[in-house]
């Protein structure tokens, strides 16, 4: 198995570094448009193998998507993050056609790779590299849902001064403020996470997990890597390994939750295929008011870079 990751930046370096230490691919590729970027990050990662006993290969690429062709799943971290004066359209913008550029060469060289989209603005991201690459969108989804959900279960931890490994939720909607956590899925080994959790205290959670990227930036002055490059590397082992693990990832919705046409963080079911089934819960009233909510933003900032006829 064969995985490339694009972008050999904190997110990309970190997913690389997840992968080859738990083995999922026999080879890794970093790619970079930095000079020598990624080929230091890969011969950096292949140099612990020793230490952490593994065989998993990385090798880095400067911008030559030669190197990535026959890839089984691509990993796109590719992109720049908002600057000071920079309007939404422009990040947009850049990004779109920085992704849109990625997509091209990836498809061009590895046509059968699912597509795992980690950019940011994640869910219009997610559309562009679709838009790009003409595939099922069954092969093309965003990365977000399995952090949101990941930050969300690790406060309840904290919370609850308990293991996180026992905690288990669900997270919709899109990538941002307007995420929708679902504390009525959310569970503590089987228990309702409001038996053992006050209402008030919940919310704050919520509220915590909603904001949870930009507590990162305020306390590193720079975007999580960490928690979203180990992210993408479980999306990757779920595929490459066929697990049908149920994830919520930023999916192309034809039909389901009444919605059409829109990327969207749902649970799906996730192995060697790509997404296998988007899963409908059943939501309540408010539920489905605060993801059509979300979805409404999506589809305003999708709205934005259709307007760019970049595609």
């Amino acid at each position: 198995m064969k995985v490339t990751v694009v972008g050999a930046g904190n997110v990309g370096a970190t997913c690389a570094n997840v992968l080859a230490h738990r083995e999922i691919a026999n080879e890794i590729v970093l790619l970079d448009i930095k000079e020598g970027y990624a080929e230091g990050k890969a011969l950096d990662i292949w140099e612990t193998s020793p230490i952490n006993l593994y065989d998993s290969r990385t090798i880095g690429s400067t911008n030559d998507y030669t190197k990535t062709a026959g890839s089984d799943v691509v990993v796109i971290t590719s992109g720049i993050p908002r600057k000071p004066g920079m309007s939404r359209d422009d990040l947009i913008a850049t990004n779109a056609g920085i992704v849109k550029s990625v997509a091209e060469n990836v498809v061009k060289h590895s046509p059968k790779a699912k597509l795992i989209c980690v950019s940011n603005p994640l869910d219009v991201m997610t559309y562009a590299t679709y838009l790009t690459a003409k595939k099922d969108s069954r092969e093309v989804f965003g990365m977000a849902g399995i952090l949101d959900t990941a930050r969300y279960r690790s406060f309840l931890a904290m919370e609850l001064n308990c293991s996180p490994k026992d905690i288990q939720a669900v997270l919709m909607g899109g990538h941002g403020d307007t995420m929708v956590p679902l504390p009525r899925y959310t569970t503590v080994s089987g228990i309702p996470v409001t038996e053992l959790i006050s209402e008030e205290r919940l919310t704050a959670i919520v509220d915590r997990t909603k904001t949870g990227g930009g507590e990162i930036v305020n306390l590193l002055g720079t975007s999580a890597y960490y928690a979203p490059g180990a992210a993408a590397a479980q999306m990757v082992e779920a595929i490459v390994r066929d697990q049908k693990r149920i994830f919520p990832v930023c999916a192309m919705l034809n039909g389901e939750y009444g919605m059409k046409g829109i990327y969207l963080g749902v649970p799906v079911k996730l192995g060697k295929n790509g997404i296998e089934e988007i899963i409908e819960l059943k939501l309540n009233d408010a539920e489905m008011k605060l993801l059509q909510e979300s979805a409404e933003h999506v589809r305003d900032v999708m709205k934005a870079l259709d307007a760019m006829n970049l595609f």
